[in-house]
Protein backbone atom coordinates (compact mmCIF):
# COMPACT_ATOMS: atom_id res chain seq x y z
CA UNK A 1 0.00 0.00 0.00
CA UNK A 2 1.23 3.68 -0.96
CA UNK A 3 2.46 4.96 2.84
CA UNK A 4 0.40 7.20 5.04
CA UNK A 5 2.83 10.64 5.39
CA UNK A 6 2.44 14.11 6.66
CA UNK A 7 1.41 14.72 2.98
CA UNK A 8 -1.61 11.98 2.95
CA UNK A 9 -2.83 13.63 6.37
CA UNK A 10 -2.62 16.55 5.63
CA UNK A 11 -4.65 16.24 2.08
CA UNK A 12 -6.84 13.67 4.16
CA UNK A 13 -7.93 16.76 6.97
CA UNK A 14 -8.16 19.46 4.23
CA UNK A 15 -10.69 16.99 1.66
CA UNK A 16 -12.61 15.82 4.66
CA UNK A 17 -12.62 19.02 5.74
CA UNK A 18 -13.79 20.68 2.86
CA UNK A 19 -16.38 17.86 2.09
CA UNK A 20 -17.99 18.66 5.46
CA UNK A 21 -18.38 22.43 5.13
CA UNK A 22 -19.24 21.82 1.44
CA UNK A 23 -22.31 19.44 3.03
CA UNK A 24 -22.94 22.21 5.52
CA UNK A 25 -23.36 24.98 2.65
CA UNK A 26 -26.05 22.45 1.01
CA UNK A 27 -28.08 21.79 3.93
CA UNK A 28 -27.92 26.23 4.42
CA UNK A 29 -29.34 27.03 0.36
CA UNK A 30 -31.63 23.64 0.68
CA UNK A 31 -33.50 25.93 3.80
CA UNK A 32 -33.47 28.73 1.35
CA UNK A 33 -34.86 26.63 -1.29
CA UNK A 34 -32.22 26.81 -3.69
CA UNK A 35 -31.70 23.14 -3.72
CA UNK A 36 -34.49 21.36 -4.02
CA UNK A 37 -35.85 17.81 -3.94
CA UNK A 38 -34.60 15.59 -1.31
CA UNK A 39 -30.83 16.06 -0.33
CA UNK A 40 -28.65 13.61 1.25
CA UNK A 41 -26.06 14.71 3.32
CA UNK A 42 -22.39 12.50 4.08
CA UNK A 43 -21.30 14.47 7.32
CA UNK A 44 -19.43 12.04 9.51
CA UNK A 45 -18.74 9.24 6.62
CA UNK A 46 -15.74 11.45 5.26
CA UNK A 47 -13.38 8.43 6.66
CA UNK A 48 -14.72 5.94 4.13
CA UNK A 49 -14.02 7.95 1.36
CA UNK A 50 -11.09 9.29 2.01
CA UNK A 51 -9.17 6.19 2.99
CA UNK A 52 -10.64 4.20 -0.01
CA UNK A 53 -9.52 7.23 -2.41
CA UNK A 54 -5.76 6.54 -1.01
CA UNK A 55 -5.89 2.77 -1.77
CA UNK A 56 -7.53 3.05 -5.69
CA UNK A 57 -5.81 4.33 -8.43
CA UNK A 58 -8.12 6.98 -9.65
CA UNK A 59 -6.60 6.89 -13.28
CA UNK A 60 -8.36 3.34 -13.77
CA UNK A 61 -10.61 2.16 -10.79
CA UNK A 62 -14.33 2.81 -10.86
CA UNK A 63 -16.56 3.82 -7.98
CA UNK A 64 -20.99 3.31 -7.98
CA UNK A 65 -22.70 4.09 -5.23
CA UNK A 66 -25.97 5.05 -3.56
CA UNK A 67 -27.89 9.03 -3.32
CA UNK A 68 -25.77 10.46 -0.39
CA UNK A 69 -23.54 10.80 -3.57
CA UNK A 70 -21.71 14.72 -3.28
CA UNK A 71 -18.43 14.71 -2.19
CA UNK A 72 -17.51 11.32 -3.92
CA UNK A 73 -17.36 12.65 -7.37
CA UNK A 74 -15.14 15.76 -6.14
CA UNK A 75 -12.53 13.38 -4.53
CA UNK A 76 -12.76 11.24 -7.84
CA UNK A 77 -11.56 14.37 -9.77
CA UNK A 78 -15.03 16.18 -10.20
CA UNK A 79 -14.69 20.30 -10.58
CA UNK A 80 -16.85 21.07 -6.84
CA UNK A 81 -17.91 23.82 -8.46
CA UNK A 82 -19.78 21.81 -11.20
CA UNK A 83 -20.99 19.99 -7.97
CA UNK A 84 -22.76 22.67 -6.79
CA UNK A 85 -24.12 23.53 -9.54
CA UNK A 86 -25.86 20.49 -10.53
CA UNK A 87 -27.62 20.78 -7.24
CA UNK A 88 -28.55 24.12 -8.11
CA UNK A 89 -29.76 22.33 -10.94
CA UNK A 90 -27.76 25.03 -13.16
CA UNK A 91 -26.70 24.16 -17.13
CA UNK A 92 -23.04 24.65 -15.84
CA UNK A 93 -23.92 21.28 -12.95
CA UNK A 94 -22.21 17.77 -13.84
CA UNK A 95 -25.52 16.72 -15.80
CA UNK A 96 -26.15 20.30 -17.03
CA UNK A 97 -28.76 20.34 -14.39
CA UNK A 98 -31.00 17.15 -15.53
CA UNK A 99 -29.72 15.23 -12.76
CA UNK A 100 -29.77 17.07 -9.56
CA UNK A 101 -28.80 15.86 -6.02
CA UNK A 102 -29.52 11.73 -6.00
CA UNK A 103 -28.11 11.81 -9.68
CA UNK A 104 -24.17 13.22 -9.82
CA UNK A 105 -22.34 10.98 -12.73
CA UNK A 106 -18.83 11.48 -14.16
CA UNK A 107 -18.04 9.32 -17.08
CA UNK A 108 -14.65 11.40 -17.19
CA UNK A 109 -13.53 10.41 -13.87
CA UNK A 110 -15.41 7.20 -13.57
CA UNK A 111 -17.64 7.92 -10.98
CA UNK A 112 -21.36 6.22 -12.24
CA UNK A 113 -23.56 7.74 -10.03
CA UNK A 114 -25.43 8.79 -7.93
CA UNK A 115 -28.71 6.24 -7.89
CA UNK A 116 -31.82 6.58 -5.98
CA UNK A 117 -33.08 2.98 -6.37
CA UNK A 118 -32.44 1.68 -3.00
CA UNK A 119 -30.01 -1.47 -3.73
CA UNK A 120 -30.31 -0.59 -7.58
CA UNK A 121 -26.27 0.33 -7.79
CA UNK A 122 -25.15 -2.99 -6.69
CA UNK A 123 -25.87 -5.15 -10.01
CA UNK A 124 -24.98 -2.21 -11.36
CA UNK A 125 -21.39 -2.25 -9.82
CA UNK A 126 -20.98 -6.08 -10.55
CA UNK A 127 -21.65 -5.14 -13.93
CA UNK A 128 -19.32 -2.21 -14.41
CA UNK A 129 -16.46 -5.35 -13.05
CA UNK A 130 -17.86 -8.04 -15.73
CA UNK A 131 -17.07 -5.14 -18.36
CA UNK A 132 -13.49 -4.84 -16.67
CA UNK A 133 -12.69 -8.69 -16.79
CA UNK A 134 -14.51 -9.08 -20.33
CA UNK A 135 -12.26 -6.92 -21.69
CA UNK A 136 -9.27 -8.04 -19.48
CA UNK A 137 -8.99 -4.05 -18.33
CA UNK A 138 -6.66 -3.75 -15.42
CA UNK A 139 -9.28 -1.90 -13.00
CA UNK A 140 -11.41 -2.28 -10.28
CA UNK A 141 -14.82 -1.26 -8.94
CA UNK A 142 -15.90 -0.42 -6.16
CA UNK A 143 -19.55 -0.23 -4.83
CA UNK A 144 -21.06 1.50 -2.07
CA UNK A 145 -24.18 0.96 -0.12
CA UNK A 146 -26.24 1.21 2.89
CA UNK A 147 -27.09 -0.35 5.67
CA UNK A 148 -31.00 -0.08 4.30
CA UNK A 149 -29.92 -1.76 1.04
CA UNK A 150 -28.27 -4.93 2.24
CA UNK A 151 -31.71 -6.06 2.53
CA UNK A 152 -32.61 -5.89 -1.15
CA UNK A 153 -32.63 -9.41 -3.24
CA UNK A 154 -30.12 -7.82 -5.87
CA UNK A 155 -27.86 -7.73 -3.33
CA UNK A 156 -27.70 -11.76 -3.25
CA UNK A 157 -27.76 -11.88 -6.96
CA UNK A 158 -24.78 -10.10 -7.16
CA UNK A 159 -22.95 -11.74 -4.76
CA UNK A 160 -23.63 -15.15 -6.55
CA UNK A 161 -22.93 -14.09 -9.36
CA UNK A 162 -19.36 -11.62 -8.57
CA UNK A 163 -18.14 -14.85 -6.82
CA UNK A 164 -18.71 -17.24 -9.80
CA UNK A 165 -17.66 -15.47 -12.32
CA UNK A 166 -14.72 -13.88 -9.86
CA UNK A 167 -15.08 -9.95 -10.90
CA UNK A 168 -12.65 -7.50 -9.81
CA UNK A 169 -15.12 -5.58 -7.53
CA UNK A 170 -15.50 -4.63 -3.56
CA UNK A 171 -18.41 -4.25 -2.66
CA UNK A 172 -18.72 -1.51 0.86
CA UNK A 173 -21.99 -1.03 3.50
CA UNK A 174 -21.54 2.42 5.06
CA UNK A 175 -23.22 1.12 8.10
CA UNK A 176 -23.86 4.30 9.63
CA UNK A 177 -26.42 2.23 11.58
CA UNK A 178 -30.04 3.43 10.75
CA UNK A 179 -31.07 3.51 7.21
CA UNK A 180 -33.69 5.35 6.56
CA UNK A 181 -34.33 5.71 9.82
CA UNK A 182 -34.66 2.09 11.12
CA UNK A 183 -32.03 0.51 13.03
CA UNK A 184 -30.26 -2.68 11.76
CA UNK A 185 -30.94 -4.10 15.21
CA UNK A 186 -35.01 -4.09 14.26
CA UNK A 187 -34.51 -5.24 10.87
CA UNK A 188 -32.32 -8.01 11.21
CA UNK A 189 -31.67 -10.67 13.58
CA UNK A 190 -27.61 -10.36 12.95
CA UNK A 191 -26.57 -7.16 13.22
CA UNK A 192 -23.36 -8.27 11.61
CA UNK A 193 -24.19 -7.39 8.62
CA UNK A 194 -20.37 -8.07 7.09
CA UNK A 195 -21.36 -12.06 7.85
CA UNK A 196 -23.63 -11.92 4.68
CA UNK A 197 -20.46 -12.43 2.68
CA UNK A 198 -20.10 -15.93 4.59
CA UNK A 199 -22.73 -17.19 2.87
CA UNK A 200 -21.06 -17.11 -0.57
CA UNK A 201 -17.50 -17.85 0.79
CA UNK A 202 -16.61 -14.13 0.00
CA UNK A 203 -13.77 -12.55 1.90
CA UNK A 204 -15.77 -10.54 4.40
CA UNK A 205 -15.11 -8.24 7.22
CA UNK A 206 -15.87 -5.43 9.52
CA UNK A 207 -13.65 -2.14 9.45
CA UNK A 208 -13.52 0.87 11.73
CA UNK A 209 -15.11 3.49 9.27
CA UNK A 210 -14.38 6.81 11.29
CA UNK A 211 -10.49 6.16 10.72
CA UNK A 212 -9.52 6.37 7.43
CA UNK A 213 -6.05 4.99 8.02
CA UNK A 214 -7.94 1.70 8.72
CA UNK A 215 -10.32 2.19 6.00
CA UNK A 216 -7.21 2.92 3.77
CA UNK A 217 -5.48 -0.69 4.94
CA UNK A 218 -8.58 -2.60 4.73
CA UNK A 219 -9.50 -1.18 1.08
CA UNK A 220 -6.11 -1.68 0.01
CA UNK A 221 -6.36 -5.22 0.63
CA UNK A 222 -9.71 -5.73 -0.88
CA UNK A 223 -8.85 -3.70 -4.10
CA UNK A 224 -5.58 -5.53 -4.68
CA UNK A 225 -6.82 -8.71 -4.07
CA UNK A 226 -9.44 -7.91 -6.82
CA UNK A 227 -6.76 -6.62 -8.90
CA UNK A 228 -4.75 -9.84 -9.59
CA UNK A 229 -7.64 -11.95 -10.01
CA UNK A 230 -8.66 -12.78 -6.47
CA UNK A 231 -12.37 -11.81 -7.29
CA UNK A 232 -14.52 -9.54 -4.79
CA UNK A 233 -14.58 -8.65 -1.12
CA UNK A 234 -17.26 -7.49 1.16
CA UNK A 235 -16.78 -4.71 3.70
CA UNK A 236 -18.53 -3.54 6.36
CA UNK A 237 -17.87 0.38 7.21
CA UNK A 238 -19.38 0.84 10.59
CA UNK A 239 -19.29 4.53 10.52
CA UNK A 240 -21.84 7.37 11.91
CA UNK A 241 -24.02 10.31 10.35
CA UNK A 242 -24.42 13.26 12.06
CA UNK A 243 -27.66 14.56 9.98
CA UNK A 244 -30.42 12.99 9.35
CA UNK A 245 -30.91 10.55 6.51
CA UNK A 246 -32.12 13.57 4.25
CA UNK A 247 -33.36 16.79 5.33
CA UNK A 248 -36.69 16.08 5.90
CA UNK A 249 -35.47 13.47 8.84
CA UNK A 250 -37.13 14.38 11.69
CA UNK A 251 -34.73 11.97 13.57
CA UNK A 252 -36.87 10.80 16.10
CA UNK A 253 -35.12 7.26 16.32
CA UNK A 254 -31.93 8.37 18.36
CA UNK A 255 -30.94 11.03 20.95
CA UNK A 256 -29.08 14.41 20.42
CA UNK A 257 -26.53 12.28 23.40
CA UNK A 258 -25.84 10.26 20.85
CA UNK A 259 -25.07 11.75 18.46
CA UNK A 260 -23.05 13.96 20.45
CA UNK A 261 -20.99 10.53 21.94
CA UNK A 262 -20.11 9.77 17.88
CA UNK A 263 -18.64 13.38 17.74
CA UNK A 264 -15.99 12.41 20.09
CA UNK A 265 -15.17 10.02 17.23
CA UNK A 266 -15.42 12.30 14.62
CA UNK A 267 -12.95 11.35 11.48
CA UNK A 268 -12.19 15.14 11.04
CA UNK A 269 -11.11 15.06 14.63
CA UNK A 270 -9.08 11.87 14.97
CA UNK A 271 -7.00 13.20 12.04
CA UNK A 272 -6.55 16.35 13.42
CA UNK A 273 -5.38 15.33 16.75
CA UNK A 274 -3.03 12.51 14.58
CA UNK A 275 -1.31 15.84 12.93
CA UNK A 276 -0.77 18.08 16.18
CA UNK A 277 0.39 15.14 17.84
CA UNK A 278 3.31 14.43 15.62
CA UNK A 279 4.38 17.94 14.34
CA UNK A 280 2.94 17.45 10.78
CA UNK A 281 1.46 21.09 10.94
CA UNK A 282 0.58 23.70 13.77
CA UNK A 283 -3.23 24.73 14.77
CA UNK A 284 -1.58 28.40 13.03
CA UNK A 285 -1.23 25.89 9.79
CA UNK A 286 -4.49 24.31 9.49
CA UNK A 287 -6.43 27.91 10.66
CA UNK A 288 -4.67 28.59 7.29
CA UNK A 289 -6.09 25.35 5.61
CA UNK A 290 -9.58 25.91 7.19
CA UNK A 291 -9.58 29.42 5.23
CA UNK A 292 -8.61 27.78 1.89
CA UNK A 293 -11.47 25.96 2.39
CA UNK A 294 -14.64 28.06 3.25
CA UNK A 295 -12.91 30.01 0.40
CA UNK A 296 -13.42 27.28 -2.05
CA UNK A 297 -17.04 26.25 -0.83
CA UNK A 298 -18.03 30.72 -1.59
CA UNK A 299 -16.42 30.36 -4.64
CA UNK A 300 -18.74 26.89 -5.59
CA UNK A 301 -21.86 28.87 -4.17
CA UNK A 302 -21.14 31.57 -5.74
CA UNK A 303 -20.53 29.84 -9.31
CA UNK A 304 -24.01 28.02 -8.72
CA UNK A 305 -25.65 31.21 -7.79
CA UNK A 306 -24.75 32.92 -11.08
CA UNK A 307 -25.04 30.20 -13.68
CA UNK A 308 -27.97 30.03 -15.71
CA UNK A 309 -31.25 27.65 -15.61
CA UNK A 310 -31.00 25.34 -18.74
CA UNK A 311 -33.32 26.40 -21.28
CA UNK A 312 -36.90 23.94 -21.33
CA UNK A 313 -35.47 22.61 -25.20
CA UNK A 314 -32.63 20.43 -23.48
CA UNK A 315 -35.50 18.34 -22.06
CA UNK A 316 -35.81 17.14 -25.33
CA UNK A 317 -32.08 16.48 -25.94
CA UNK A 318 -31.78 14.21 -23.23
CA UNK A 319 -34.47 11.80 -24.22
CA UNK A 320 -33.29 9.57 -27.22
CA UNK A 321 -32.53 10.37 -30.79
CA UNK A 322 -33.64 9.01 -33.91
CA UNK A 323 -31.78 9.05 -36.83
CA UNK A 324 -34.96 9.40 -39.40
CA UNK A 325 -36.74 12.09 -37.33
CA UNK A 326 -36.48 15.24 -38.82
CA UNK A 327 -38.62 17.62 -37.21
CA UNK A 328 -36.58 18.12 -33.84
CA UNK A 329 -32.40 18.25 -33.65
CA UNK A 330 -30.57 17.62 -31.03
CA UNK A 331 -28.09 19.77 -29.89
CA UNK A 332 -26.29 18.16 -27.16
Amino acid sequence: MKKITKEVYLKWYEDMFFWRKFEDKLAAVYIQQKVRGFLHLYNGQEAVLAGALHAMDLDKDRMITAYRNHVQPIGMGVDPRKVMAELFGKVTGTSKGMGGSMHIFSKEHRFYGGHGIVGGQIPLGAGLAFADKYFKRDSVTLCYMGDGAVRQGSLHEAFNLAMLWQLPVVFICENNGYAMGTSVARTSHSTDIWKLGLGYEMPCSPVDGMDPAIVAKEMDKAIERARTGGGPTFLEMKTYRYRGHSMSDAQHYRTKEEVEEYKKIDPITQVKDVILEKGYASEDDLKQIDKKVKDLVKECEKFAEESDFPPKEQMYDTVYEQEDYPFLQHKL
